[in-house]
């Protein structure tokens, strides 16, 4: 037994377990609040278009491939990808209660008063603009958040460019 511990740093090792376990806990506090929100199956987008060219409706399109129920939020579409478009958060049906906000982060800020009306319980704030105000409001309001991070990043099955990004995002310890 003692010529296994030749050459080893027992105090080294021991940091290095420290360590591993302290970026597990930081990265499990972030993934449940990503666990709640894929597997809420009535989900809103907030930022899909009637031109289909959005990234919301990307989102809307993977989303709906994936098996959720989607409902597109739009303030003047009746209908996005051939489905009814509701005009604002306040008017989705009961059972939805997550949304993902691919849109300004000004109009993110009122739509959070929407989504409070509504009694959104979970908001998904798409990586690439700065939402700290609306996420604030939220957060406030009790509404779980998830931000600064891409949704088709974390929706199973994860495909495409997005595994390739959640594959570098896992090793730089970003998931």
């Amino acid at each position: 037994m003692a010529a296994n511990l030749v050459g080893r740093n027992p105090d080294r090792e021991i940091e290095a377990v420290m360590v591993s376990i302290t970026c597990k806990t930081q990265r499990n506090n972030m993934t449940s609040e990503i666990q709640n929100f894929i597997t809420s199956k009535h989900i809103a987008v907030l930022g899909a278009s009637p031109s289909g060219k959005k990234f919301g409706n990307a989102i809307y399109r993977e989303l709906k491939i994936k098996g959720y129920q989607v409902y597109p939020v739009h303030p003047t579409a009746e209908s996005i990808e051939n489905d009814r478009a509701y005009n604002s958060l306040k008017a989705l049906p009961g059972e939805v209660t997550a949304a993902v906000f691919a849109i300004s982060p000004e109009k993110a800020l009122e739509a959070v008063d929407d989504a409070v009306a509504h009694g959104t319980k979970r908001t998904w704030f798409q990586q690439g603009a700065n939402f700290k105000l609306a996420v604030e409001k939220a957060k406030a309001a009790g509404i779980e958040t998830v931000t600064r991070k891409c949704i088709l990043m974390y929706v199973p099955p994860v495909n495409s460019i997005h595994a390739v990004h959640r594959f570098f995002a896992k090793i730089f310890g970003r998931v």
